[in-house]
């Protein structure tokens, strides 16, 4: 089981010094101590995740303060930008890292962030499968047919040439099963979450992506790469943990539910607005149990190990720990050493 670290953060408004020391000090540790990457998303016009509206440029961050660890977009959202320059601001990190670029494509799920490109949002779906192929073929050096400001068609391709001669691809899904089929047909790996699905629903679609990627009959032995982001936050003592992060736990959940309710997802949407204050405290309170007692890594190592098996178990490949859900830095950084002693730990099991 690989593990990495994943940022999203809470509340991107809080403090106005130092508000990328997590992320960074938090790349340090991991590239000493034998974790396989850090993800940094795209998201815009909110304060939820608001700190990263740009992962090619935290990514060229990290790579300026780390020697051998992976660095991840989880996700770059490919409608809302042209293929050419996706491959460009990469290919500089990847440059810069000297090969260590990977990247997770999303199709969106807000309709706010598509103010961007509102022209691509209702097709958003299958631009992101054309572009994951487009991006692709720029990186191997290939040039794709675009029109110029005076309606010329050109041939063009990217500068400078990347690093690694395959960009590593993974496919962001929000728990669609097609979007998983989808991931494994374009020989992407799958970078998911335990939101909306528990274990079973997801041990389901797991299984319909390792079909189709071995329904690609790829000669090399590939049978698709899992990496499922969760909650990470590990102590000496349950109790004490769990009285560390309910606060914080549940107003990152709190904030996140109107973007939630609001992406509609299924097709629906609701009005978190209209929803009465119990109800939203009930939600949370409710979100909060399930994700502590099991969708996260949240407690003692030991309580930890048992979710990781039950992760292996499923076809998980690589655990995403999201750490930066609103606690104070120095005790996350702190709790990385028992993330470790986890990840040793579990390693040992192979």
């Amino acid at each position: 089981m690989d593990f990495s670290l994943f940022y999203f953060a809470n509340d991107s408004t809080e403090g106005s010094e130092n508000r990328y020391e997590l992320l960074l000090e938090g790349a340090k540790f991991a590239d000493r101590n034998g974790f396989s990457a850090v993800w940094t998303p795209e998201r815009h016009f909110h304060p939820f995740g608001g700190l990263y509206p740009n992962p090619s440029v935290t990514g060229a961050a990290i790579a300026a303060v780390t020697e051998r660890i992976g660095i991840r977009a989880g996700s770059v959202v490919a409608p809302l930008h042209h293929p050419l320059r996706i491959a460009e601001e990469w290919s500089v990190v990847d440059n810069l890292s000297n090969g260590r670029v990977g990247l997770s494509f999303a199709s969106g799920w807000h309709a706010t962030d598509f103010a961007l490109r509102p022209e691509n949002y209702e097709n958003r779906r299958a631009i992101l499968l054309e572009q994951v192929d487009q991006v692709r073929a720029l990186w191997r050096g290939e040039k794709i047919t675009v029109t110029d400001g005076v309606g010329t068609e050109q041939q063009l391709g990217v500068y400078p040439p990347p690093v690694q001669p395959e960009l590593p691809v993974w496919v962001t899904s929000a728990g669609g099963v097609e979007t998983f089929r989808n991931a494994g047909r374009s020989g992407s790996g799958l970078l998911t979450h335990l939101l909306g699905q528990d274990l079973d629903d997801l041990a389901h679609k797991i299984a319909e992506y390792r079909k189709a990627v071995a329904e690609l009959g790829r000669s090399d032995g590939w049978t698709g790469h899992v990496a499922l982001m969760v909650h990470a936050f590990l102590g000496e003592d349950e109790d004490t943990v769990r009285d560390t992060v309910r606060a914080p736990l549940g107003d990152y959940l709190r904030s996140s539910l109107g973007l939630l309710l609001g992406s509609q997802l299924d097709g629906r949407r609701i009005d978190a607005s209209k929803l009465a204050p119990e109800d939203i405290d009930f939600i949370v309170a409710r979100s909060f149990d399930r994700y502590f007692d099991d969708g996260g890594l949240l407690g003692t190592v030991d309580k930890a190990a048992t979710m990781v098996e039950k992760f292996r178990a499923i076809g998980v490949d690589e655990v995403a720990c999201l750490i930066d859900f609103g606690l104070p830095t120095p005790a996350v950084l702190a709790s990385l050493e028992h993330l470790n002693r986890l990840r040793e730990a579990t390693a040992a099991t192979d």
